[in-house]
């Protein structure tokens, strides 16, 4: 590793809906659910009792979960979201789309890169009220997605 690699800030990021909201709309607080597993699948082999073999079944993700300031004015990121949630064929319309979050330098150029394909909302909230408390109203969309790619 050179002498002079410093790591990336994780607080630097962007998120882009293709064919959806940008701007003040696809601003946010935190991303999470970036990661990605593969199934195992065990198969017990007759007369061998000291272990099983662990075969590679498929790759599983996570959901994609945006998190923001609570946007009182129309967001057409929002409606998407309701809109696909409220719908009984959601995959059998036209409500999946791709979401872009890229990972920024420290002038705004692009490190790193992840594309999520065909994501479909499956969850929004807004987070609790609480008169204790000095907090903001955070909005979190959740995302299911086929599959992603890293650039």
């Amino acid at each position: 590793m050179p002498q002079d690699f410093i790591p990336p800030v994780a607080f630097y990021f962007s998120v882009e809906v293709v064919g959806g909201s940008n701007g003040d709309d696809a601003r946010f607080q935190e991303v999470s659910g970036i990661e990605m597993e593969l199934e195992l699948e065990e198969i017990a082999e007759g007369g061998l009792n000291s272990h099983k073999h662990r075969l590679p079944s498929r790759t599983r993700y996570s959901n994609l979960v945006l998190k923001r300031g609570y946007l009182h004015t129309s967001s057409s990121l929002a409606d998407w979201c309701k809109q696909a949630l409220q719908s009984n064929s959601a995959y059998g319309s036209n409500m999946t789309k791709n979401i872009k979050v890229s990972l920024l330098d420290e002038r705004g150029s692009v490190l790193t890169m992840w594309e999520f394909t065909r994501a479909l909302p499956v969850k929004w909230s807004i987070s609790n009220f609480n008169a204790q408390e000095n907090a903001l109203v955070l909005e979190t969309l959740e995302f299911s997605y086929q599959t992603f790619t890293v650039n």
